[in-house]
């Protein structure tokens, strides 16, 4: 790893603080294409839109890795680098495997292990570089953190390859430190952890609340703990465990005595959820499952966060949504593109239809997301797609196809409501300049940066949300459209190039995703050039043929106007003081 570009890009990356970040995660015989899906939404309000690049490399014995926390650029300290690393572009590697995540946080006391060296972003970034697989890079994670402890709080993670999709969920274990010859160390190193196999034909979804709960110890022959990952490649294992994650729990007076191994839930023990985990995070699963499977009407009330039932014994929640549901038909990428942009349409808690939407009906609310009066809490919605996004991504493993050729990463920067996901290959070398690294940054515009281009449209969207957004919506839709016509088209020529020379399909693929992003970006400033000539000043502009004998004929210049609901509420909040005089007097 280049040690420069890992200490950039993690002083760049803003914590994924509660309540930020969505995934959605599709089994390949609940794909259209029989691919598995994985799609992320990295939302921080410092977070800048970048694409990832480690290049594949080969290191001799004894070579050491200096890590920095991911979110900070801290220095945490050294682990022992791979002999072998493979290419990595965002999160997906080019073995076509593919890693996300949301933050749950969890219970306060076990988080930041000060003498560890893990945190969640190198945990991911450095499992991609090492995995071959999804079951390995679950194998290597759970050894990294076994082996250096575990930094940051509680944390769901999708990991995926063309075969099999994972959700793992872990948390650290606190601080017991103790003083040593060696110096300080923490007894409590480590976390502990639940993952589980979606079952193939079954889609899953996690939105920062921990979601597994119970499942099958190691007296169930498809499940083992983590004394026995040697057995993980075992095709007939679909759960893995931390062997103490229910002796912690009790030890620490988490669960009692009514828990044992057929109820004992990881989520409720150490992450139990609250209105907030359900209204601002379960909402978010719940709207997903809702577009593509049926009977989710029963858990409105338990997603709204008006109705999380416990069980007396247990003191759990026993009205929770199921970790996965069948589909009720097979889901298609651009469905899945689709579900990354709700928010909370058709619903009671549709955010366009409230006075807080304004006369434009913008479905988002600046933040905080609380507010109070007259001593009354109340909430601005967290829904999927949200003006935070710093960029997005939705992953497929396609297994039909070479992995180099299979692994297609559609990425997108800013708000998932108004971005266009843009194919790039995981066995690309190079990255797109308007996606690099360096190119612009939070505080510092960049005219040929997608992120820039991107918030450009979508923060001028929001203006006239309901006028402007319906361009924005069909010119993604056209966009998305003709890039998956593309990438058939590019499978087809990359199989040919690397029948005979793989080195030149990887170099074809990445001809194709680095000239993509880039014209992209410039057809997307073009397109804020045209919504902002016929959008300014509030008027809606279109041109007129000019007719013959004239030098200039003026466009035609339309004003739509307020619609009924806002001019009410502007009549009930300013009285008479705007009222034409009474004429009949």
């Amino acid at each position: 790893m280049n040690t420069k570009l890992f200490f950039a890009l993690a002083t760049s990356l803003a914590t994924c603080q509660a309540i930020a970040c969505t995934n959605f995660l599709v089994t390949p015989g609940a794909s259209a294409d029989g691919s598995s899906m994985v799609s992320y939404a990295a939302d921080s309000h410092v977070l800048y839109g970048e694409l990832y690049h480690w290049s594949a490399a080969t290191y001799p014995a004894g070579t050491m890795l200096d890590v920095y926390d991911w979110d900070t650029g801290k220095y945490m300290g050294q682990i022992e680098q791979a002999a072998k690393t493979y290419n990595v572009i965002g999160n997906m590697n080019e073995n076509q495997v593919v890693i996300g995540e949301t933050t749950y946080g969890g219970r306060e006391e076990l988080w930041g292990d000060s003498t560890a060296i893990m945190d969640y972003g190198s945990l991911i970034y450095i499992t991609l570089q090492r995995a071959t697989s999804a079951r390995e890079a679950i194998k290597i994670m759970t050894e990294l953190v076994a082996k250096y402890g575990y930094a940051s709080e509680g944390e769901s993670f999708s990991i995926a390859d063309p075969n099999e999709v994972w959700i793992f969920e872990l948390i650290g274990k606190g601080m017991d430190i103790q003083k040593t010859k060696k110096g300080l160390i923490n007894k409590n190193k480590g976390a502990v952890w639940v993952a589980r196999q979606i079952p193939d034909g079954y889609v899953c979804a996690h939105a920062n609340q921990a979601r597994i709960t119970t499942f099958p110890w190691n007296d169930d022959p498809t499940s083992i703990s983590s004394d026995q990952m040697d057995r993980i490649f075992d095709k007939k294992i679909t759960t893995v465990y931390a062997a103490d994650v229910m002796d912690f729990a009790r030890a620490k007076g988490y669960i009692n005595d009514k828990v044992n191994k057929s109820n004992f839930s990881f989520s409720d023990t150490y992450a139990p959820v609250d209105f907030v985990g359900a209204r601002a995070c379960e909402i978010r699963v719940w709207a997903f499952f809702n577009d593509v499977a049926d009977g989710m009407a029963q858990y409105w009330d338990y997603a709204k966060g008006v109705d999380i039932k416990h069980d007396e014994s247990t003191g759990y929640a026993n009205n929770r949504m199921p970790l996965w549901v069948k589909p009720k038909a097979k889901v298609s990428l651009a469905q899945m593109m689709h579900n990354m942009r709700n928010h909370l349409e058709g619903t009671e808690l549709d955010m366009s239809q409230d006075i807080g939407a304004g006369p434009w009906h913008c479905p988002y609310r600046w933040r905080p997301m609380d507010f109070e009066v007259d001593g009354k809490k109340y909430v601005n919605e967290r829904t999927t797609a949200t003006q935070q996004t710093g960029f997005s991504f939705v992953a497929q493993c396609r297994g039909w196809l070479p992995n180099k050729i299979g692994g297609l990463f559609w990425f997108g920067t800013d708000d998932t409501g108004s971005t266009v996901y843009c194919p790039m290959y995981a066995s690309m070398t190079a990255v797109p300049n308007c996606f690099a690294v360096g190119n612009g940054s939070m505080m510092e515009f960049s005219e040929t940066a997608a992120f820039w281009a991107f918030n450009q449209v979508s923060n001028f969207a929001y203006t006239r949300y309901n006028l402007i957004h319906p361009e924005v919506e069909a010119k993604q839709t056209a966009f998305e459209s003709k890039f998956e016509t593309c990438v058939k088209a590019v499978d087809k020529a990359a199989q040919a190039l690397f029948a005979d020379n793989q080195n030149v399909a990887v170099e074809y693929l990445t001809d194709f995703s680095v000239n993509t992003a880039e014209q992209l970006v410039r057809d997307w400033k073009d397109f804020y050039k045209y919504l902002f000539v016929k959008y300014m000043d509030g008027n809606v502009k279109t041109p007129r043929a000019v007719p013959a004998g004239y030098k200039y004929y003026a466009p035609k210049v339309e004003q739509p106007g307020y619609d009924e609901k806002w001019m009410r509420s502007v009549v009930n909040d300013a009285g008479d003081k705007l009222r034409f005089p009474d004429e009949t007097k």
